[in-house]
């Protein structure tokens, strides 16, 4: 009886997490279930505040403010597709992963080796931008680079000789 509810735990928790190959090219569940997350996180808070400020200012933008909420709102807007698709949408979290990145570096870390980063107005969005573990925990890596930087594999003829070459051949003959 035990060894039959020890079954069907461990069966839980593989059809639970483990990697589904009809949907979703071998990416484990739990991967896609940490995007959904975060694509819905993203669309509560992010779409929430980039839209209200967008849908409520009065007067001229300031620009670079203008391009900030306009990318945030794009952003959280194209997150919806991520719920539906979240492997064809993971270049968006690519870009939240490299903008959050570059940010905390270039603007967040000097200040707070300098002791400046309390009170300044770059405190707050330190805050925000401190969940980047999130994404980088839900992205499926292998997959990633399996996907985006790996080289094409070349199809081969049933001659051992490469498709694009022989076609190439035939063509010019």
């Amino acid at each position: 009886m035990q060894r039959s509810q020890e079954n069907r735990a461990w069966l839980w928790i593989r059809t639970t997490f483990g990697p589904d190959y009809e949907r979703y090219e071998g990416v484990y569940r739990i991967n896609i279930y940490l995007l959904r997350l975060l694509y819905f996180l993203v669309v509560i808070y992010v779409a929430r505040d980039s839209w209200t400020v967008i849908l409520t200012h009065q007067g001229s933008w300031d620009y670079m403010r203008a391009v900030a909420y306009s990318v945030w709102a794009a952003y959280a807007s194209l997150s919806i597709l991520g719920l539906i698709h979240p492997l064809k949408m993971l270049p968006i979290v690519l870009f939240e992963i490299f903008y959050k990145s570059i940010w905390l570096i270039i603007v967040a870390l000097p200040l707070w080796s300098k002791n400046q980063l309390v009170g300044s107005p770059a405190e707050q969005l330190t805050y925000a931008f401190l969940w980047l573990p999130l994404p980088l925990l839900a992205v499926p890596w292998p997959y990633v680079f399996r996907t985006y930087f790996s080289l094409p594999k070349r199809a081969r003829s049933e001659g051992g000789r490469n498709e694009v070459s022989h076609r190439a051949e035939t063509s010019a003959a």
